[in-house]
């Protein structure tokens, strides 16, 4: 039988970049993104901030920042990017094992993340490497190892979305069978991509069954998987984020549902700065999470909770903010923290991501949380 060590090792694979973050100044006079910027505009800006990103950056090293023992899988190119992403991650002693793609015509992913205070982010962003990322990639003696198996962001990476999904869903049943605990996170795409005119709602209702926790952005998993009710909550948001209309009767639950009927056995749905809705299947769905970690997870069977946000100290930028609540939430559940508990911590690494450019520098550990926490720490409306 296999054995788990006291400290829960994880793999975190998937899309890894490199994010350039220009600082703005408050804008106060626009309300949306698109009265700021306009064509044969000058807008000035403050120095940049120049991060590791994606789902490896963000949610695995925060991983790693809580306490875990993560190991990090991803694709880059053979180029300066590259070479900069690896520089960063080894001054941080986190494993890793990057595959690089040496086609001088693939580089590695990049983003420019336009955030300005009190309007929703643009991201300018090239996948790179991450296309060619697939199955062959995957090191499994590292992964049948590892107690859980957290992927994300697939909709931007090409060999996951092609053929209806054929090796992303080949990864997650080979992953599942070895024993080991999965999550998966997903990322918004561009409609008129690639990724955004893949047949989500099937791929994702045939890998369903194995993925033990579920944590996409209430946007992604809408566009995804209800494209009707996606335009609806955008023309009624009105240029403004759509969560801010969101009801969890009309909108939220009928989502989660829907994901219970497909498998899904823990999921974590995030709402922006509102707050993250939690939603778990029967004893029976919990009973096969992998990686040991069925058995402390039991007691989150049949529970539906929404987790307000906490308030920020301020509000620099929300880059990272949901991979990093992903991060404390995972950590949560290989630690065995019960799941109301669970969900406060994940609240909580979100509003402390916030108040920084990037996604880790604004994390605090779980023990000043708690504290944070105990002492009354104010939630939102």
């Amino acid at each position: 039988m296999k054995s788990y060590n006291e400290k829960k090792a994880v793999v975190s694979a998937g899309h890894i970049c490199l994010d350039i973050a220009p600082s703005f100044q408050e804008h106060k006079n626009y309300e949306t993104i698109s009265q700021l910027f306009k064509p044969g505009k000058i807008i000035p800006v403050g120095s940049a901030d120049i991060h590791i990103g994606g789902s490896v950056g963000n949610t695995g090293l925060a991983m790693k920042k809580f306490g875990a023992d993560v190991y990090l899988m991803a694709k880059i190119g053979d180029d300066k990017f590259g070479w900069l992403i690896q520089e960063q991650i080894s001054k941080l002693g986190v494993k890793a094992e990057f595959v690089k793609e040496t086609n001088a015509n693939v580089e590695t992913a990049y983003s420019i993340v336009l955030s300005v205070k009190g309007i929703d982010r643009i991201i300018l962003h090239n996948s790179g490497a991450n296309n060619s990322f697939g199955f062959e990639d995957v090191d499994f003696e590292i992964v049948e190892k590892a107690n859980l198996f957290h992927f994300g962001y697939p909709p931007i990476m090409r060999h996951m979305y092609a053929n209806e999904g054929e090796e992303f869903i080949r990864l997650f049943k080979n992953v599942k069978q070895s024993g080991v605990a999965t999550s998966l996170d997903m990322a918004i795409a561009d409609e008129m991509s690639e990724g955004g005119k893949a047949d989500w709602d099937q791929i994702l209702q045939t890998v369903m069954p194995y993925v033990d926790i579920f944590a996409p952005s209430f946007e992604e998993l809408v566009y995804f998987i209800d494209r009707s009710m996606y335009y609806e909550l955008i023309e009624k948001s009105k240029g403004k984020d759509i969560t801010d209309v969101l009801s969890i009767e009309k909108h939220i639950r009928p989502m989660a549902d829907k994901l219970m009927k497909w498998g899904a056995k823990i999921v974590l749905i995030k709402c922006g700065a509102r707050g993250i809705y939690f939603r778990t299947n029967t004893q029976n769905h919990i009973k096969n999470i992998g990686g040991g970690l069925s058995t402390s997870l039991l007691s989150w069977s049949c529970q539906e909770y929404f987790e307000r946000s906490y308030k920020p100290e301020r509000v620099v930028s929300a880059m990272g903010a949901g991979d990093v609540s992903i991060a404390a939430f995972l950590y949560s559940a290989l630690k065995g923290i019960d799941w109301k508990e669970a969900l406060h911590f994940a609240a909580a690494a979100g509003a402390s991501c916030v108040t920084t450019y990037d996604a880790l520098s604004g994390l605090e550990s779980f023990r000043v949380m708690g504290e944070k926490i105990k002492n009354g720490w104010e939630k939102v409306e």
